[in-house]
């Protein structure tokens, strides 16, 4: 299988969250359901049925993440230079509106719009990988085509 690019912060938010529902989610989702099976009748309990779906969202969230945690390849963007590639930050200009942004490409499971973090695989990151300061890209988005500048381009 590939290898999921993702930035050390990334990796480590991923593996805090695994953490946390192994050791505090998943034991305390399991004395919810021990609770809830002493109350009698389940075919009618609705905290047992709930604390089970809770439990099925949990444990399909730790297979999530251990798959991802295992493929992952952390790189370092510190130790990067040149052309738009992963782990840059870019400050970019929209030719239309003249509205600055400034997005760090990340990997797909860390992506985070509103925290500047986009995802490797959206249209605007494969626009911009191979770009570097002062080109222009034209970006095809769903909701429709943009013109970018390149203005800065660091790897922090």
């Amino acid at each position: 299988m590939d290898k999921l690019p993702m930035t050390r912060g990334g990796y480590d938010a991923l593996n805090a969250e695994l953490k946390q529902l192994k050791s505090v989610e998943r034991p305390a989702i399991i004395r919810a359901i021990a609770e809830a099976r002493e109350h009698g009748d389940l075919s009618e309990n609705a905290e047992y049925h709930s604390a089970r779906e809770k439990q099925s969202f949990i444990e399909g969230r730790i297979k999530e993440l251990e798959g991802a945690l295992g493929l992952s390849e952390v790189i370092d963007p510190k130790k990067l230079s040149g052309a738009i590639k992963f782990g840059a930050t870019v400050t970019l200009v929209d030719e239309d509106t003249e509205e600055e942004k400034t997005w760090q490409i990340v990997g797909e499971h860390e992506a985070n719009i509103e925290k500047g973090l986009l995802n490797i695989k959206s249209p605007i990151a494969r626009a911009l990988i191979g770009k570097d300061e002062g080109d222009s890209v034209e970006v095809h988005t769903p909701g429709g085509d943009r013109a970018y500048e390149v203005l800065k381009i660091q790897y922090i």
